[in-house]
């Protein structure tokens, strides 16, 4: 790898192989791996020859040895792959490989003619320096020296043997004294001691016991074992000199002749650098004979040294000139590489400038100003467009969170998108339904789309019906044309459904309506019942002709005037309906009420006395958060609608006598917010129209003859106080189905 960018026809390395590439192809590599070699070799060298901090011990010159060769081994390898790497460039024809070629086989020359020069004249100098070590003068130094100073330490040696021999005859001449007079042996000895300049005198035994020792002796400390041999020589009458290489001390030991079992023993100081100097005088001369010894040795081993030296320090200045080499044709091929980049459509390429260089940097320079004015011109172009699209989603985003539905169509009145409030308000999934005309999937709009196409200069507006699962909504469209330049290029349709709002302007009119009605016919009901009732008493029994039919006109006007009254007052009801007030009550219990209430009622009127009215109620529920009252009156209304319709369902069906049922049951369902309180009333009477079922709950709509269309409103206006829903439906197996739902309590 030369470092440089590749073509594009050669497949680019990725990861940590081109991190690794890009090292290997790195000054500072180069730079480590020549200090590497250089550091290693002259290490190994001064091991060698002694002159290095270390030990010089041969373990460490191997370990060093194979460092060279490891280091070796590496400038090799890196140096071939670089030259395969240069002729694979060359083979395929990349920019700058032949000019790099030229460049390196240069560089590598003028560092190969240097080092084979060194290597020359270090072998002759090597050659000039071995001869100089071992010639006639350095080795009769060498004798010489250490004949001196073996001379000198025979000469200590003599001088303790005739001080000790001098002690021993003083004192086996005064024998007789000193046996008996202890503290005059001490005296004589020490007088003895000084007079030879002896720094111990003592008399030992053969176990090496002190027997008598000179003043301030400190030779007990340390006198140690006399060896045995040294007893039985001066028993032979021998005067023994004791001395060790590493001691800086000598030593003689003799036998008192006159003394039972008795021994001299004395030690005299030798100066500490005389010893010092004696045994280098030794270690330099034996270092002389082992080298003269192996002199042969040593040439061919500074030679070896010399040249891997050399090797090394060869090969890390080819493996330096190839890295300048590549510094040099890296930016020229980098060059011609951005430049196939660009031309391939890459304009973030740049190439590093180096004012180094000179007209390459100059030409870099130009280089890379092109191609920031070509990108700067593209990043326009670009930003233009994702500011389009921006605005787009912008659009999408504002119209997907619109209540109203919308649709754009083209020109041709064919759908091109739509909000996913349009496709929910419609019934219709217009997302599949791109490239339709509107027409065919909302026929209803066809009339509205029609004006606007007609008058595209106005807005075209209508109020239409379209039915979804049976379900009739209210929607109001509104179509206007989107022109440029006068022409029409497409339509955008809004809509809305207004289904809950007409509802909710019919029960204000209606409540408005309730109001005055209940005002108008509730005060002349009293004074027709009590008039009515007052005719009964007094005339029934002076009417002697057709009784029966009297008291039966009698009977109807009173029950009218009753049904007239139940009027009213649900007419009150639903316009004044108070406000709710909530508090925990037990709905377990009002259920059980609105139950008991509705079977006695059942019990008393005629016809209704086959519809069984049960309940389930989970007596788990304690309590609901709710006003008892208007909860009592909602469920009296849903239990009252269904005993009517399942007796009307016995009326058209008469084998159903006995059969009729209506079940109230009280349960709870786990929703995310928590747990929901639900009240079903089912029954299988008549059920509920399919069409404009939405609208049962709106005022005055009854599907019921005597019905006043009041009930369900009533019904929903007191869930809507409670935040619950009502939901009416039909059973699969005939009959209606009543859901009242509540808000969980932490909602």
């Amino acid at each position: 790898m030369d470092g440089s960018r590749q073509s594009s026809e050669v497949k680019k390395p990725k990861g940590p192989e081109k991190w690794f590439g890009r090292f290997l192809a790195s000054r500072r590599f180069a730079f480590v791996l020549a200090t590497l070699a250089v550091a290693s070799g002259t290490i190994t060298f001064g091991l060698l020859t002694g002159t290095s901090t270390g030990s010089g011990e041969s373990r460490q010159i191997a370990i060093f040895l194979v460092i060279d060769l490891v280091v070796l081994l590496l400038l090799l390898a890196v140096i071939a792959q670089r030259i395969v790497a240069m002729s694979v460039q060359r083979r395929k024809g990349m920019a700058g490989s032949a000019l790099h070629v030229r460049i390196v086989v240069m560089f590598s020359l003028i560092a190969v003619t240097p080092a084979i020069l060194v290597a020359v004249f270090s072998a002759l100098f090597l050659n000039y320096g071995v001869n100089s070590w071992f010639n006639e003068r350095v080795r009769t130094a060498v004798e010489a020296s250490q004949v001196v100073a073996r001379a000198y330490l025979e000469e200590h040696i003599q001088n303790i043997g005739t001080a000790v021999l001098g002690m021993s005859n003083t004192l086996n001449r005064n024998a007789s004294k000193l046996i008996v007079n202890p503290r005059l042996f001490a005296q004589s000895l020490t007088d003895l001691a000084n007079e030879q300049a002896l720094s111990e005198a003592v008399i030992i035994d053969a176990n090496s016991v002190i027997l008598t020792k000179s003043r301030f002796s400190l030779l007990q400390l340390r006198i140690g074992e006399v060896p045995r041999n040294a007893f039985e020589r001066a028993n032979n009458g021998e005067v023994v000199i004791l001395t060790a290489p590493d001691v800086e001390q000598v030593r003689a030991i003799v036998k008192l002749d006159r003394f039972v079992g008795a021994y001299l023993l004395v030690e005299r100081f030798v100066d500490a650098r005389v010893i010092s100097n004696i045994e280098r005088v030794r270690q330099a001369s034996q270092s002389y004979l082992n080298l003269q010894e192996s002199r042969g040795t040593i040439e061919v081993t500074f030679v070896a040294i010399f040249m891997v030296v050399a090797l090394l320090l060869l090969l890390a200045a080819v493996w330096i000139g190839m890295i300048l080499a590549n510094q040099l044709v890296k930016p020229i091929s980098k060059l011609i590489d951005a430049a196939q980049g660009v031309s391939q459509g890459d304009l973030s390429l740049r190439v590093e400038v180096d004012e180094t260089i000179g007209e390459i940097g100059t030409l870099s320079t130009a280089f890379n100003e092109m191609t920031e004015k070509l990108a700067a011109q593209q990043e326009g172009l670009l930003t233009m467009n994702r500011e389009l699209d921006e605005r787009r989603r912008f659009t999408e985003t504002v119209l997907s969170g619109v209540s109203a539905g919308v649709i754009g169509l083209n020109n041709l009145g064919l759908i091109d998108l739509s909000n996913p409030t349009a496709s929910l308000l419609l019934g219709v999934d217009l997302d599949q339904a791109h490239g339709r005309p509107l027409s065919e999937e909302v026929p209803e709009m066809a009339d509205v789309l029609s004006k606007a196409v007609n008058k595209p200069e106005r807005v075209a507006q209508a109020e239409i019906t379209i039915h979804r699962d049976n379900v009739p909504s209210q929607l109001i469209v509104s179509a206007t044309s989107e022109q440029l330049d006068g022409d029409i290029i497409g339509y955008v349709v809004t809509f809305d459904d207004i289904t809950e709002l007409q509802s909710a302007q019919r029960k204000a009119a209606w409540s408005d309506v309730a109001r005055r009605i209940a005002h108008e016919i509730k005060n002349p009901l009293t004074p027709i019942q009590l008039s009515a009732e007052r005719l009964k008493r007094k005339y029934l029994k002076q009417i002697k002709d057709d009784p029966e039919t009297f008291i039966m006109c009698i009977e109807t006007i009173i029950r009218q005037v009753d049904d007239l009254g139940n009027m009213v007052d649900e007419f009150s009801s639903f316009s004044r309906m108070p406000q709710a007030i909530l508090k925990d009550e037990d709905i377990g219990n009002l259920c059980r009420q609105a139950l008991f209430l509705e079977r006695n009622r059942s019990e008393t009127e005629d016809g209704v006395g086959d519809v069984m009215v049960s309940g389930e109620i989970d007596e788990d529920i304690q309590s609901l958060n709710c006003d008892s009252q208007q909860i009592s009156r909602a469920l009296t209304n849903i239990l009252k609608n269904a005993v009517e319709s399942v007796n009307e369902q016995i009326e058209t069906h008469p084998e159903l006598q006995g059969a009729g049922q209506v079940i109230l049951k009280l349960c709870q369902h786990e929703t995310p917010k928590g747990m929901r309180s639900v009240i079903t009333v089912e029954d299988n009477g008549t059920g509920l129209p399919e069409t404009d079922m939405t609208r049962l709950t709106e005022p005055y709509v009854s599907t019921r003859n005597r019905g006043s269309g009041l009930g369900l409103a009533i019904v929903k206006k007191i869930m809507e106080d409670h935040s619950g829903n009502l939901l009416l439906e039909n059973r699969p197996e005939g009959g209606a189905r009543v859901t009242l739902s509540f808000a969980p309590a932490n909602s």
